[in-house]
């Protein structure tokens, strides 16, 4: 049972955002994503509202990122990389 809650506390640990790497996120947003999505995750129209995307789902994220979603939303794989899109999902998930 030890060994179990040292494991999970590392690893919830692996998950907590500091400043810089949300900050990181944020430049990642505004260079690649605020176009569509808005400059504070909320834009009228097609884009997703960023906002309400569900704070638990970041394989859902990570995936509409990587291969695109629909007709409106594109693959970024090949553009960003994988701690782009994890450093992307830190600024969604405590963005503005």
């Amino acid at each position: 049972m030890k060994r179990f809650l040292i494991v999970l506390s590392v690893h919830a640990f692996s998950f907590l955002a500091c400043a810089g790497e949300v900050e990181i996120g944020r430049e990642i947003y505004h260079e690649n994503c605020a176009s569509c999505h808005g400059r504070d995750m909320q834009k009228p129209g097609l884009a997703f509202d960023l906002k309400v995307f569900p704070k638990a789902e970041f394989s859902r994220f990570q995936n509409s990122v990587a291969n695109g979603k629909g007709s409106g939303m594109p693959a970024w794989r090949g553009k960003l990389n994988e701690d782009d899109i994890q450093l992307l999902w830190l600024y969604v998930k405590n963005g503005p």
